[in-house]
Order: C-alpha cells, then sequence, then structure tokens
C-alpha cells in the first residue's frame, strides 16, 4: 500500500497563505453584508406589503 504519512498540501510549493487568509476575510465580509442586505429587504417588504 502506498505510504500517505505526509500531507501534501501543507508541503507544497506555492501555498500563499496570506492571500489566502485576506480572500476568507473577504468572504466572510461579503457573507455578512450579504445577510444584511437580505434581512433589510425582508423588513421592507414586510412594512410595505403587509
Amino acid at each position: 500500500m502506498a505510504d500517505h504519512s505526509e500531507v501534501a498540501y501543507t508541503t507544497a510549493d506555492g501555498n500563499d497563505y496570506k492571500e489566502h487568509e485576506q480572500t476568507y476575510l473577504l468572504f466572510l465580509a461579503m457573507v455578512k453584508w450579504g445577510i444584511i442586505i437580505v434581512v433589510a429587504i425582508l423588513i421592507l417588504m414586510a412594512y410595505f406589503l403587509v
């Protein structure tokens, strides 16, 4: 059987952890603002359409 004791991702060349973290933080910010906008739309719909 093959020896799988070494994780390839952590030892691969070219991993840019700083860019990875910035992309993840941007993703979290977009999710946060997306939820806020959807909630605001739902509140406005409940106010104007009821």
